[in-house]
């Protein structure tokens, strides 16, 4: 006879996988002008959280080249603008172009009405259920 699951622990795996599976449905359904890791990057810039290749590839987690690459495309496709930092010549900076810009808040759109789509179809009580519970998903990441 197996053991009965630690509740807990049953709970902990049943929120993070529903958490991977929203999160990756957002971001795959709503990829339909650029990759995900695409948006991502913008998204960093675009909030301030990195000025450099170097910067991003540490906040996203992947390898120098591997965020080079991705500048690279972005660049290209005029997202992107790359400088040389003015204080350290060997460096470049980033930034969002107005296109870059424009694409953040498309794509912020797309997954808004991707979600808004689907709480349409839910009761006000499950609203109110979700309102709560994502509430308490925010104290979790934060705790």
């Amino acid at each position: 006879m197996v053991p009965d699951r630690d509740p807990l622990l049953s709970l902990a795996s049943d929120v993070r996988i529903a958490c991977q599976h929203v999160s990756r449905r957002v971001r795959f359904d709503n990829c339909h002008e650029i990759p995900p890791h695409h948006f991502s990057a913008l998204a960093k810039l675009s909030m301030g959280l990195a000025s450099t290749a170097g910067e991003l590839a540490r906040i996203e987690e992947v390898s120098a080249p591997s965020m080079t690459r991705t500048v690279n495309s972005l660049v290209e496709a005029g997202f992107v603008a790359r400088t040389l930092d003015p204080d350290d010549g060997r460096r470049h900076l980033l930034s969002l172009t107005e296109a870059g810009a424009e694409m953040v808040q498309r794509t912020r759109a797309s997954r808004d009405d991707w979600m808004v789509r689907r709480l349409q179809g839910l009761s006000p009580d499950e609203l109110k259920v979700l309102r709560e519970a994502t509430d308490i998903l925010q104290k979790v990441i934060h705790a």
